[in-house]
């Protein structure tokens, strides 16, 4: 398919809005009408001037809005969306909140270190048990993490960044987040994240600040590094390919 309108080289900021923003305006302009399908892939993000990964992220959220169909096999096809989903997306995507995440959650694993008392890292061992239980109790899991995460916020005391962690968590509940979930969280995901989580209380528990600090961040980077490498291998959850993997037609914290 020949594109008419001429596609601009976005900036480093925001790849993915800039890129689906640029996508959504060729869908309006009639340049891919509904049931048509979007170039293939690799031509796609060279005339973008972006990398596949970039690219298969604001696939995502174009998915999410409900302007594409990602069909395994059949490519990329161009759909309608309904107004209920049109604008559901914020400002800040899912890796980027993680790397906000993983300083200011590391700095506050730090200080909490210092006054970590017994019956903290008491409460903490209750969310793993939750963490490492059944698979199927998925629901439970996600909340214990969100639990285990504030309540480590919540001993510094401070009502400010008890918000501020509290509305990163938030983030999570967007429709392009929950995407991403359900496209690349697994059984495997959890193992690695319950691991994660033990790491950080073992450095509470021995009251070792920069320890603490470490293993926070290295939690949250690991998650983001997760999803980023699922996008960068166009891999949904349990192996499922993304339709945009090779041939062209995809968090848990």
């Amino acid at each position: 398919m020949v594109l008419f309108m001429p596609i601009q080289p976005v900036e480093p900021r925001r790849l993915y809005l800039q890129i689906a923003d640029q996508v959504r305006s060729l869908i309006a302009a009639g340049e891919f009408t509904p049931g048509s399908r979007l170039p293939a892939e690799r031509e796609l993000s060279k005339r973008f001037g972006v990398s596949r990964p970039s690219l298969r992220e604001a696939l995502i959220a174009l998915e999410v809005q409900g302007y594409v169909d990602v069909r395994p096999g059949s490519g990329i096809v161009v759909t309608k969306p309904n107004s209920a989903t049109a604008n559901g997306l914020g400002d800040e995507g899912p890796l980027e909140i993680l790397r906000a995440r993983s300083f200011i959650e590391g700095a506050i694993a730090a200080e909490a270190a210092r006054d970590i008392k017994p019956k903290d890292v008491a409460a903490l061992e209750q969310f793993l048990l939750v963490l490492e239980g059944e698979a199927s109790d998925e629901p439970a899991r996600v909340i214990a993490d969100r639990q285990f995460h504030l309540y480590i916020a919540a001993k510094l005391g401070n009502k400010v960044l008890l918000r501020l962690v509290m509305g990163l968590l938030d983030q999570r509940d967007s429709p392009l987040a929950q995407q991403f979930a359900t496209d690349f969280d697994s059984a495997k995901t959890w193992t690695a994240v319950s691991a994660e989580h033990r790491r950080v209380v073992s450095a509470l528990a021995a009251r070792d600040p920069d320890r603490a600090r470490k293993a926070m961040r290295d939690h949250l980077l690991k998650a983001h590094n997760r999803w980023a490498h699922e996008l960068g291998h166009g891999t949904r959850a349990g192996q499922r390919r993304h339709p945009t993997q090779g041939g062209d037609i995809a968090p848990v914290a």
